[in-house]
């Protein structure tokens, strides 16, 4: 199934710049999420992925954003839909 949701983060003060942090985020299996930075030291990714459940596709997101960005501290999580 393909699962919709979106992950909120906070980034810490200082850090990478944000072109470095969707480099690496595309380099660590995040290809399927639409990055967003609308404000200073946040990050907005919202996924389509496939996997066999929603806690999969979710689990499989944050193990890949946290590769990408250690220091980022999850805010927000938001499962928008499933098809």
């Amino acid at each position: 199934m393909e699962y919709t949701f979106t992950l909120k983060y906070q980034l810490r003060d200082g850090g990478d710049s944000v072109d470095d942090v969707v480099e690496r985020l595309g380099a660590t299996g995040c290809g399927d999420a639409l990055v967003g930075i609308g404000r200073v030291g946040r990050l907005s990714l919202d996924f389509t992925r496939e996997a066999t459940s929603a806690e999969a596709a979710l689990v499989s997101a944050l193990s890949d954003v946290k590769r990408a960005v250690p220091s980022a501290q999850l805010i927000e999580t938001t499962l928008a839909a499933h098809s």
